[in-house]
């Protein structure tokens, strides 16, 4: 049958419960949230006091930061309600989804209410992480079996992409395809299928390495600093590390499923990882916690300095001052921007760090080829979990291919690791990786055929990498590639994905060869961010050395650079994700459409290092703005707003709120839920837009500037600002230069200008503020800390 969800209901206003609700909000779905009457109201026939539990849960979630949903007007699509009063409800949702306590007894009572109203062919599904999806289902009808299945997400839902779905016996195989690919179009996650074992995928291997890491730093003598130093983006796993993701997590559910597997893995050959340290027992037993107790391996304390976060020592169980580890090998790698090559290396290393490595990398890859066929029998949805749910950049079995299989495994025997039996034949037949890719194509070794099978569904997630055979053209920094039907891709790999003179470069020489030898281009990148916007190092050594005829033809090629953009004879599409700042998000201003990434934080945050922005993004917002006037409200409301944008370099949280901000444009832009999706849209794109006629924009001359009229508005709202001590004096002059601009200069009436009036008024600007003693103080304080200095 053909399924369509339009409203779920989520049993369960928990944490979990809350967010997951606000996630199906945040995509466009009616969501019934219900949990218990509220203590104390049983009596009560007021909705507001008996619904107050519900109410309060979803109020905290709402309010909590990082933000559950993608705009605060989703919530609106969120009703509230009782077990008692509104379970009647679930009657009209597609989906119901119990969030409730993980005890089966509950769940089970749960269940019979569910039946008593649910109507038949309605998906049921536990986000349950520690009980067997099939003991759940035991006693319940034909239908709801057969509509029935585990669907485990990971908290925060809008963020950590994994959903895990497990199926039971009982599960019609019709339901499964659904829910794999209703969560990867439209939750946008990574949708992985499981079998019914303890802890499913993700965190059966996720947990063994945390357990793994706690008993080799134990061996070694390392300390919690030293762990997280060698457990964080060094090694492509996030900045929380080993103990610091502990804490968010809660230390007492690490516990739980370490102790779940142990007692429920009687065959897991390395059941004695799971063993809890004496230590990790004394640290539940004091109810240090994490951040739901306020203190767990570290602890944020007040001191003179303002707040200090301390590092509990193992040995002693006192709190003390953090210590900033120094090992050789790590300071030898991070000038490493690939991050194969920075494991490779760490991994060979001779000092502590190498040892640690060895181990830990031996240990997670033995565990996990025992894991083949347990709970998965391909190795890819392995990786898939554990990129997605503990968001590690590459997974186990890539990292095993990265330092290489064969030698790997001669080292993991001599050292007393064993590996399972198919390992071995793979070798022995000749294959000496876990990936390969063939024609674009990302194949894997599937052990139950011993052959390389494509991954399923690979052609929708296209990835630029996986071309390198068809490159077109290269330099440092960039890679073009032919990705098919008529396509350019062009990606390119600086540090934070800045935009220097080789990007730019690269941006002209792709769409000079695109438009000879292909339809179009898509410009993305797969790393980290889109782009943290322009070389700011670059101006600032330029500025510093008063080269101002350089500077001025460095923001000249960045300005024609957007223009060839917006004005190539070819389609030009951009697919951003991740931080999209400063000259990121002037590419995308001119690209002919943006398929964006819902977790897109895109904006124009020039401001905050004392610019405005140079590479046409002033120019844009002013065009917009332009655009946007109407009759009936003043043309300054609308200027106000786009300055505004500008002037408090404002960030969107999501690719929904850059709609809400005009930076995408509602109707012309996409919104592509799932992040490993947008380059294949991208691609789309092009194809359709070339497809339909293509034909060259005109560069406008018909821009309307409001001169002095709004001029003298915008600047007595700076002066407010100052005089209320928000805007030092230098925010002042930087907001007064970009009035001038957007206001089209010192205009007597309001006139219409060209594109290239506005972009010359922005680049003498730009120039004019480079030539500020703050301005460089702001800049070198971005480039030292990472942080804008307020002068």
């Amino acid at each position: 049958m053909k399924r369509s969800i339009k409203k779920v209901a989520v049993l369960g206003s928990g944490v979990m419960g809350s967010r997951i609700a606000c996630h199906f909000a945040g995509i466009g779905v009616q969501v019934l949230l219900l949990d218990m009457v509220a203590k104390g109201a049983e009596e009560s026939t007021k909705p507001a006091e008996r619904n107050k539990l519900v109410n309060d849960a979803l109020q905290a979630a709402i309010k909590s930061n990082p933000s559950p949903v993608y705009s605060k007007a989703v919530v609106k699509r969120i009703a509230t309600g009782n077990f008692d009063d509104n379970m009647k409800d679930i009657a009209g949702c597609d989906w119901i989804i119990e969030v409730v306590v993980e005890r089966l007894d509950i769940k089970q009572l749960i269940y019979t209410k569910v039946e008593q109203f649910r109507k038949p062919g309605t998906l049921v599904t536990s986000n349950t992480s520690g009980i067997p999806i099939h003991m759940m289902a035991e006693g319940r009808s034909d239908d709801f079996k057969k509509h029935f299945c585990g669907s485990h997400f990971f908290n925060p839902p809008r963020y950590l992409r994994l959903l895990e779905i497990i199926p039971t016996p009982y599960t019609d195989p019709e339901i499964v395809d659904f829910l794999m690919q209703y969560g990867d179009l439209y939750l946008g996650k990574t949708t992985v299928l499981c079998k019914d074992t303890p802890a499913f995928i993700a965190n059966r291997i996720g947990v063994f390495s945390i357990m793994s890491i706690f008993h080799i730093m134990d061996k070694l003598g390392l300390g919690i600093d030293e762990i997280d130093a060698l457990t964080g983006p060094i090694i492509g796993r996030p900045k929380s590390a080993t103990f610091r993701t502990a804490d968010v997590v809660g230390i007492d559910t690490l516990v739980k499923v370490a102790k779940g597997v142990a007692g429920n893995c009687p065959d897991d050959e390395a059941k004695n990882i799971f063993t809890i340290p004496a230590w990790l027992d004394t640290i539940v037993a004091n109810n240090w916690l994490g951040d739901k107790t306020g203190q767990g391996f570290f602890k944020k304390i007040k001191s003179a300095e303002g707040k200090e976060i301390q590092t509990l020592n193992l040995s002693t169980m006192e709190y003390g001052p953090r210590s900033k580890p120094k090992f050789a090998s790590i300071e030898a790698a991070k000038p490493i921007d690939d991050l194969k090559q920075r494991i490779k290396m760490l991994s060979a290393a001779t000092d502590k760090a190498g040892e640690f490595y060895r181990a830990f990398h031996f240990s997670l890859f033995s565990y996990i080829s025992h894991r083949i066929p347990e709970i998965s029998d391909e190795v890819y949805r392995v990786d898939d979990a554990m990129m997605a749910g503990f968001g590690w950049e590459i997974g186990a079995f890539e990292s095993w291919d990265t330092v290489g299989v064969e030698a790997t495994v001669k080292a993991m025997k001599s050292a007393g690791y064993s590996v399972a039996a198919w390992v071995d034949e793979m070798l022995t037949a000749g294959a000496t990786s876990f990936y390969k890719v063939e024609n674009g194509r990302r194949m894997f070794y599937d052990q139950s055929s011993k052959t390389y099978k494509a991954i399923p569904g690979g052609e929708s997630f296209l990835v630029l990498n996986n071309h390198r055979d068809k490159l077109v053209w290269k330099n440092s920094a960039c890679r073009l590639y032919d990705i098919g039907d008529g396509v350019a891709g062009l990606e390119w790999s600086t540090k934070m994905n800045s935009i220097g003179g080789e990007v730019l470069e690269g941006i002209n020489k792709s769409i000079g060869l695109a438009e000879e030898k292909f339809k179009g281009l898509v410009i993305a990148n797969e790393g980290a961010n889109f782009s943290a916007g322009a070389n700011v190092g670059m101006i600032f050594m330029l500025a510093i050395e008063q080269e101002y005829d350089e500077l001025d033809m460095a923001i000249r090629m960045f300005q024609n650079t957007m223009m060839r953009v917006r004005y190539s004879s070819v389609p030009v599409v951009t697919a951003p994700h991740g931080l999209t700042l400063g000259g990121g998000c002037e590419m995308n201003l001119h690209a002919d459409k943006i398929c964006a990434a819902a977790e897109t934080y895109i904006g124009l945050v020039e401001l905050g290092v004392g610019l405005i922005p140079g590479g046409g993004g002033t120019k844009e917002f002013v065009l917009r703005a332009a655009d946007e006037m109407h009759e009936d409200e003043p043309e300054t409301i609308t200027l106000k707003n786009r300055f505004l944008s500008i002037a408090t370099a404002k960030v969107a949280t999501s690719a929904q709120e850059a709609v809400e901000m005009g930076i995408l444009r509602k109707g012309a832009d996409e919104i592509v839920m799932n992040l490993g999706r947008r380059i294949a849209e991208a691609k789309k794109s092009v194809i359709e837009l070339a497809d339909s006629g293509y034909t060259t924009p005109v560069q406008r001359t018909d821009i309307k500037v409001l001169g002095r009229s709004a001029l003298g508005a915008l600047y007595a709202g700076i002066n407010g600002m100052w005089r209320g001590n928000y805007a030092t004096d230098h925010d002042a002059l930087v907001a007064r230069k970009l009035a001038y601009v957007m206001c089209g200069g010192d205009l007597s009436e309001p006139t219409m200008v060209s594109e290239q009036y506005l972009l010359d008024l922005e680049r003498e600007a730009f120039l004019s503020l480079c030539g500020e003693r703050k301005t460089l103080e702001r800049i070198q304080s971005v480039l030292k800390s990472g942080r804008p200095l307020r002068n």
